[in-house]
């Protein structure tokens, strides 16, 4: 179906961990929106796919979540969905702030599903996860991470890139499961406060209306 090299062997089983808001970070940058199905047909066609797991934060008080849709989608779809709701704090200069990091999941599903398969297909640029990485490889698990480094600053940590067994540029990648960017909803926030998930170069997305 494609000439893009994730890195897998034909006999390889194989589980992949979306980093939802650090993926909309760097299609966004990129310009496009990710067509799920494709993706998930995509992956289908690589080795044998155990599990897909896509994380997301989501700011509970909302009468209407905007990513709602998309996780209702996902996972009547052959996704698996990890959502937590988002923390509100106050910083230093009085603005109230949205938190919804899921670092800590995904790290705690990487490494228990890394004694049932052979390869880890990561899409994140998150730096936190280099240690992570080494870890699953230490257990002889190979592990590829799709971000980008196209994009204006690159989205994809140096040193998450280093210690991935193989990389794959989104931007590529986007000739296969891209489609053109639409009007569409940032990580879940409310009007007027802003929102971190703590991924590289992004510590504040603007809410949207």
């Amino acid at each position: 179906m494609s000439t893009i090299d994730l890195g897998f062997y034909p006999e390889d089983k194989f589980a992949v961990f979306i980093d939802g808001a650090n993926l909309y970070g760097a299609t966004k940058a990129l310009e496009f929106d990710v067509d799920y199905k494709r993706l998930l047909e995509f992956l289908k066609d690589q080795g044998t796919l155990i599990r897909a797991v896509y994380y997301t934060a989501i700011v509970e008080d909302q009468e209407y979540s905007p990513l709602r849709p998309l996780v209702d989608w996902l996972d009547y779809n052959g996704y698996t969905i990890i959502t937590k709701p988002t923390k509100e704090f106050t910083d230093a200069s009085g603005r109230r702030r949205i938190k919804g990091n899921m670092d800590i999941e995904i790290a705690v599903d990487v490494m228990e599903m890394a004694n049932h398969v052979d390869h880890i297909l990561l899409f994140s640029g998150d730096g936190d996860f280099r240690r992570l990485i080494e870890s699953v490889q230490r257990k002889g698990v190979r592990v590829s991470v799709v971000s980008t480094i196209k994009s204006q600053p690159p989205m994809l940590a140096d040193e998450l890139r280093r210690q991935a067994d193989t990389f794959v540029e989104l931007a590529e990648l986007a000739k296969i499961i891209g489609r053109p960017q639409r009007e569409r909803p940032a990580p879940d926030t409310s009007t007027n406060d802003s929102y971190d998930d703590d991924f590289e170069d992004e510590d504040d997305i603007e809410a949207v209306s």
